[in-house]
């Protein structure tokens, strides 16, 4: 007979407005569904209930996830500054500093700031929150195609 002593695992909650699903989906993104976002004038803020498989073998969230969200918000916050309605910009430089960890079952949210918009580049900061403790800080440089 099964081990029924045990419940059956639950979907995380959907966080709390302002954060709707996120509507822009890619190959990368789509294994860690469901993400969700937040446009604001200014930025649009992504986020996710950290879960095992976003996690490394320490149990933390992977770096690279981080970065690839901070990646993937900086940039979209860039294009909506610019008004451009099919973000198409190219990332020329990235860094990020993990200041603490972020852990499964946490909320994680990258909340970008467009630093400034140009003709040829854009740059912007943002902070990566763990449950609304700090645990990354990033910039990046984005390039725009000529059309």
């Amino acid at each position: 007979m099964p081990d029924v002593s045990q419940a059956a695992p639950t979907a995380p909650p959907a966080p709390a407005a302002p954060y709707i699903r996120h509507d822009r989906r890619s190959g990368l993104t789509d294994p860690w569904e469901p993400l969700y976002s937040h446009r604001s004038a200014d930025a649009v803020w992504v986020g996710l209930w950290a879960a095992e498989p976003h996690a490394n073998s320490r149990g933390f969230v992977h770096g690279g996830l981080i970065t690839a969200l901070a990646d993937n918000a900086m940039g979209l916050s860039c294009a909506q500054a610019r008004g451009d309605p099919r973000p198409s910009l190219v990332t020329v430089n990235l860094c990020v500093d993990f200041v603490s960890t972020a852990r499964v079952g946490q909320w994680v949210e990258v909340r970008p700031e467009v630093i400034r918009t140009g003709s040829r580049l854009c740059f912007a900061t943002a902070l990566v929150l763990a449950d609304g403790e700090v645990c990354a800080r990033a910039n990046a440089t984005f390039a725009i195609p000529a059309r």
